[in-house]
Order: structure tokens, then C-alpha cells, then sequence
């Protein structure tokens, strides 16, 4: 493009350090990438997996945590039937490799030299770069306000259970629990609504970032709430996965 420098982002080879059960069809994995150039809160890769046949395979995932050197952490959700998840879920083991491209994006993104409050929105696995967020704030030492609403059918499809306990230090979660809830739970199991998202949320006159990720349909239904309670629509970042998490 006249006037400026497109960077292609090259493959690299990464292998994989180490993966750890997240719920019963999520793997938190851990990937050596050398020369990994850093990323942001936010961000994805794509990776590629190559059959003996030459047949690939690419999928893209968020990213779960803020670079560590030259590692990274991915969170992986099973796709039943799926070419590419089944085998890194349930499959590939430490000393693995895979091919990586990225980072990838840089919209839905939080940076640390950011002060206005957050406002974060999850359904499901969308909970993934909206956890690399708070991770990212708490490495960089920032004071900024964070929320977290967190959309999940039952207790134990939740991400991150142990980081997100709390106290977190200026971070708030808020679960909301679609089909069963734990003993004792206030909220029926139900989606998230207006009035979740105007207990749990920042009142809009004080312009936080909101940024919310998690099925189609989960998204859209968020935005639309956020708009009619007063956010500024250009405040509201999205991201958002098909069936295939592609």
C-alpha cells in the first residue's frame, strides 16, 4: 500500500510446554514460541496443524494470558467432531509441535497505558481474551476498574475458576448461570438480561470500554442491551465465534 508497510505475519513452529484440564472439554495449554514478538490483551493466533497426507488445517483462538518471553497460552474448547480441537485437546502432549501465526487483531484489544473503567462481557469460552485482559492488568500493575460478567450454563463449564475467586483488587466477577445454578444461588438460571447488565455494568455516563465476546447471538443480544442503556456505541468492542470456534 502506497505510503506505509504492510507487515506479513510469518508461521512459526511452537511446541508445546504444557496443558492442563480447564472444565471436562477445555484444555488451558502452554506453547514455546521462539521469537514470539509480544502481543497484546485481546489479540489471537491462528494455528495449523498438517496431516501426513499434506492436508492442513487452520483455526484461529485468542490468546489467554499476556506474552511470559517467548510463551504463550491458548484455552481450547472440543469441537465435537471437530479437525482441529479434538487433537489438542485430548491428543498432542508436551514436546508437540504446531505451526503459529500471529498476533492477529488489533481492535478488541485493552491496553495498559488505558485509565477509563471496563467493562468486560462473557458467554461461554468468550471468557478467554477477556481473562488475558485482567491478567494483563494485573501484570502491569495497573488501578484501573475492572467488571466482569461471565455467562455459563452451569459451574462446571466455568473458566479460570481459581484466578477469577478473588479478591482480585479493583476486579469484580459476576456469574450468571443459564441452566444450573449452584445451591443457594440468588439468580435463577437464566440469560443475561438488562437488568444483569445494568446491576453488574458501569452506568454509561462514566464511558467505560466494554468489550464483549462469546457466540453470535450472545454478542449481538449484549450490544444491543449496552446501546439502550446509553453506552456510546463506538465504546462497545466486539468479537465473536461460530460453531466451529473458527
Amino acid at each position: 500500500m502506497a505510503g506505509g508497510t504492510v507487515r506479513r505475519l510469518a508461521w512459526r513452529v511452537a511446541t508445546l510446554v504444557d496443558g492442563t484440564p480447564e472444565t471436562a472439554s477445555a484444555r488451558t495449554m502452554t506453547f514455546h514460541v521462539p521469537d514470539w514478538p509480544g502481543h497484546l490483551a485481546g489479540q489471537h493466533v491462528d494455528l495449523r496443524l498438517t496431516a501426513e497426507d499434506g492436508y492442513q488445517a487452520q483455526r484461529s483462538y485468542s490468546l489467554a494470558a499476556p506474552a511470559d518471553a517467548d510463551r504463550i497460552t491458548l484455552t481450547i474448547q472440543r469441537v465435537p467432531d471437530g479437525e482441529v480441537s479434538p487433537y489438542l485437546t485430548d491428543t498432542m502432549k508436551p514436546g508437540d509441535p504446531v505451526e503459529v501465526r500471529g498476533p492477529v487483531g488489533g481492535w478488541f484489544v485493552w491496553r495498559p497505558d488505558s485509565t477509563a473503567p471496563v467493562l468486560l462481557v462473557a458467554g461461554g469460552s468468550g471468557v478467554v481474551p477477556l481473562a488475558a485482559m485482567i491478567r494483563a492488568r494485573r501484570a502491569a500493575g495497573s488501578r484501573v476498574p475492572f467488571r466482569l460478567l461471565y455467562s455459563v450454563r452451569t459451574p462446571a463449564d466455568r473458566y479460570y475458576s481459581a484466578d477469577l475467586a478473588g479478591p482480585l483488587d479493583g476486579v469484580d466477577v459476576t456469574y450468571a448461570y443459564t441452566r444450573a445454578v449452584p445451591d443457594g444461588w440468588p439468580r435463577p438460571p437464566g440469560r443475561i438480561g438488562v437488568a444483569d447488565v445494568n446491576t453488574h455494568g458501569w452506568p454509561a455516563d462514566l464511558a467505560p470500554e466494554c468489550f464483549v465476546c462469546g457466540p453470535t447471538g450472545f454478542v449481538e443480544a449484549v450490544a444491543d442491551i449496552l446501546v439502550a442503556l446509553g453506552h456510546d456505541p463506538r465504546r462497545i468492542k466486539t468479537e465473536r465465534f461460530g460453531p466451529t470456534g473458527g
